[in-house]
């Protein structure tokens, strides 16, 4: 049997990797870096649990993926605009946080270890063309990017904690956060216009942070990246599957993507296996849920008045907060009649974007 070739060690990457391997295929995975998670240095992202009703950590269970990285659950949260702060309690995890890039209890070291001990093999500082690849999982395409972020990680004495801060001045149409557990703590501004002013706006956020906390900074390591999306996913093309940002997956309200470019690999590793339609199979899980964060990003901006307090307090109301963001992710029938005008707007905001 020919090896599948993959294309990126990222979490779509070795999370096709991981399940074709443990039913017996020879996998081959070829990463351009010299190590995985490359481009991150130990800092925080969110694993989140409000697009599923199931807890994220036993879906990836399901999806032959062992938990064998650290994490951290948190229930409550704050967000502030710099003015007013308003606290989340959620009656489970909201999210887990676990760490990126080279450190020993990270999730990119973690899906690195299982995909060894499962047979595959990993050819660092390797190219490999898209032409030659069963499987590309090259991650976001930056001419493609709708949000774009920069920030440091470091280690604090503050208690662990997640502050998310929404302001035009430190994050323009995004949000800024912060995330402390056990220590290390993760500042990041992400911007989803005018990207040439993350300076600036990452400026910005330190200064707020530094008025709202007693922040200590030791040791900070700077951090970015950028995100790319699309409602016209291509998840096959010349016999090629395409998973995770590579075929366009995020969220475009928020961002959280590690969760979709798993799943995605878990799909395109099943379609092999069983010989189901990849691109049936992803369009019928994923498309109504990028139409949802289209809306979602749409109404966020055109609801952002009073500083986003009006949206801010809207959420605050409920009684289920984390229920409240389940029903925001689905494609429901108020989603349904906005998304003709919200798809106007945005293609008008992201003429780059396959929307």
């Amino acid at each position: 049997m020919d090896p599948v070739k993959i294309l990126g060690a990222g979490p779509a990457g070795l999370s096709t990797a991981i399940t074709l391997a443990r039913e017996g295929y020879p996998v081959e995975v070829f990463e351009k870096n010299s190590e995985v998670g490359g481009r991150f240095h130990g800092e925080y992202q969110g694993l989140e649990n409000w697009s599923d009703k199931k807890d994220v950590l036993f879906n990836l269970k399901k999806m032959n993926l062992s938990i064998n990285f650290t994490y951290h659950p948190f229930k409550n949260l704050r967000i502030s605009n710099g003015d007013e702060t308003w606290g989340f309690k959620c009656n489970k995890p909201a999210f887990y946080l676990v760490k990126r890039g080279q450190v020993p209890d990270g999730l990119d070291k973690g899906l690195e270890k299982q995909a060894l001990d499962s047979g595959v093999e990993i050819h660092f500082n390797e190219k490999l063309s898209q032409e030659q690849a069963d499987v590309v999982a090259t991650g976001p395409h930056k001419h493609e990017r709708f949000a774009a972020a920069q920030g440091i990680v470091f280690q604090t004495e503050l208690d662990d904690m997640v502050l998310c801060l929404v302001n035009d001045e430190a994050a323009l149409k995004g949000y800024s956060y912060l995330l402390v557990a056990d220590g290390t703590a993760t500042m990041t501004t992400v911007l989803f216009d005018r990207f040439k002013n993350l300076k600036t706006c990452f400026r910005e956020t330190v200064k707020t942070y530094l008025q709202l906390l007693n922040l200590d900074i030791k040791n900070p390591k700077k951090i970015g990246g950028v995100g790319s999306f699309s409602t016209k996913n291509i998840y096959c093309e010349d016999g090629r599957l395409y998973t995770g940002e590579a075929a366009g997956l995020q969220d475009l309200l928020w961002g959280f993507g590690v969760k979709n470019a798993v799943k995605s690999g878990y799909l395109a590793a099943k379609s092999i296996i069983t010989g189901e339609n990849y691109d049936k199979t992803a369009r019928k899980y994923f498309n109504n849920r990028l139409k949802a964060s289209l809306v979602n990003r749409f109404l966020w901006e055109k609801f952002a008045t009073f500083n986003y307090s009006l949206i801010l307090n809207h959420i605050h109301k409920s009684d289920d907060h984390l229920k409240y963001l389940n029903n925001l992710h689905k494609f429901n029938f108020l989603h349904k009649i906005i998304y003709p005008f919200a798809l106007m707007y945005m293609r008008n905001r992201y003429e780059n974007l396959k929307i």
